[in-house]
């Protein structure tokens, strides 16, 4: 493949829609970090509990992001298609699916929060801990969907930097009234948690704003359109199998790690958030790619959206090999900064190496997803997770059956990374995808 970037329309255009949403993705996990540094200082049973919680809690977000993703891909192919009235009644119907699921799983996690607690292993003031945080912020729950709802249409529009300013304003709301009511007013984890819900309700309630603005502009009605919600919770369907399998599969490598040792355990633990960082950078450009490809199959613009495709397969593909290169520099000096252990130490900068490897592939895979997503060709999105996901599930287990080390665990994870890659491009290169239209 052929990398050429330079600076034309087209790369302007991904550039602007990629940077302000780089800086959004980066901002949403700023709720836990600083729940977390500020929580860290109540005592240990309260970090604890707080880490069992939240770990929840962000299941539920990774799960439900499809509120985002298929927002983005209606609400884009509308507007190519002229439909601005239809698009801002697409936003209406994904609040209320937003809504309605919201209230729901948070009915059933107030519920369950027990059971769930304990299948976390929760125990003594770490389950207590644990409880009260969940307990409320479950509160905030409906909010956080209806924001990846609000998110979605926003990102369809084109726009990227409203929901960036949401994301840092939000972020900065819950550090203030959590030191207020913490270091201020001596409360204890409660307090952290009713901090995120507000931050999370006003977030929500800006989006809301915006939204209402459109509605009155287009003169939209309010009320649920069933069939509209229908197509969403389909197509939300499908991403929810891709976002399990995907969790899924994750989670079985943590569980052989966990087997190898715990220093094995460590370094995997090390290595993967540094993937998953670089993962969040990546996605940038996927969102630009919903955003655009949608919009252009919404204009009857195949060819458009194939030469769309066909750069941002090369940006995604550079991004990588810059990733590449900055992972391999740091390693002399990043995996000093997570631990003091000799082991753990020398395993991460062993790890690193793949991490390093993998990032051009990774690049490709990310980007052909935004793009098959733009274009809502969610069906085959799961069907390609499930089947690669398979691999990687085969791979981890056979390399603890043959009783190797942890860069086999590692080569499982290139190993998935590489099929999904395929696979995306396999059909990236037909016209299955290339389906134009208003609506899909």
């Amino acid at each position: 493949m052929t990398v050429r970037i330079g600076w034309g329309e087209t790369d302007r255009q991904i550039l602007a829609l990629a940077l302000p949403a780089l800086g959004a993705l980066v901002a949403e996990p700023l709720y836990i970090l600083a729940d977390t540094a500020v929580v860290g200082n109540l005592g240990t049973p309260q970090l604890a509990g707080l880490a069992l919680a939240s770990s929840l809690l962000l299941i539920a977000f990774a799960v439900f992001i499809f509120l985002a993703y298929g927002t983005t891909s209606a609400v884009a192919r509308l507007l190519g298609a002229g439909e601005h009235r239809q698009a801002a009644h697409q936003a209406v119907q994904s609040l209320w699916l937003a809504l309605i699921v919201g209230v729901v799983i948070a009915g059933v996690g107030y519920l369950s929060r027990n059971p769930l607690i304990e299948l976390m292993g929760g125990q003594g003031e770490t389950a207590i801990n644990a409880e009260i945080y969940l307990r409320i912020s479950l509160l905030g729950l409906p909010a956080m969907l209806l924001t990846l709802a609000g998110v979605g249409y926003l990102r369809g529009l084109q726009d990227t930097k409203r929901p960036l300013y949401v994301a840092i304003g939000t972020a900065m709301l819950n550090l203030v009234v959590e030191v207020v009511l913490i270091f201020g007013l001596d409360f204890g984890i409660g307090a952290s948690a009713l901090s995120t819900v507000i931050a999370q309700w006003v977030g929500a309630m800006t989006y809301l704003v915006w939204i209402t603005r459109a509605i009155a502009e287009h003169a939209v009605g309010l009320g649920p359109d069933w069939r509209i919600i229908g197509r969403l919770a389909g197509a939300g369907a499908d991403l929810l199998v891709r976002t399990a399998a995907m969790r899924g599969g994750l989670t079985v490598t943590v569980a052989v790690a966990a087997r190898l040792g715990d220093a094995d355990l460590a370094a995997h633990e090390i290595a993967f958030q540094i993937w998953s960082a670089l993962a969040f950078a990546l996605d940038a450009v996927a969102i630009a790619a919903q955003a655009m490809i949608g919009h252009a199959l919404g204009a009857d613009d195949a060819a458009e959206a194939r030469r769309l495709g066909d750069r941002m397969i090369q940006w995604g593909w550079f991004a990588g090999f810059v990733f590449l290169a900055l992972v391999l520099a740091s390693t002399p000096v990043l995996p000093h900064l997570f631990s003091n252990d000799p082991a753990v130490i020398s395993l991460v900068a062993f790890l690193f190496i793949h991490v390093a490897l993998w990032q051009p592939i990774a690049g490709i895979a990310y980007t052909l997803d935004g793009i098959l997503i733009g274009a809502g060709d969610l069906r085959f999105l799961a069907i390609s997770m499930v089947a690669a996901i398979a691999v990687l599930i085969t791979g981890s287990f056979t390399m603890l059956w043959l009783d190797l080390g942890i860069g086999w665990l590692w080569g499982a994870l290139g190993a998935w990374m590489a099929v999904r890659a395929a696979a995306l491009y396999a059909r990236y290169r037909t016209d299955a995808w290339l389906i134009t239209g208003a609506v899909r």
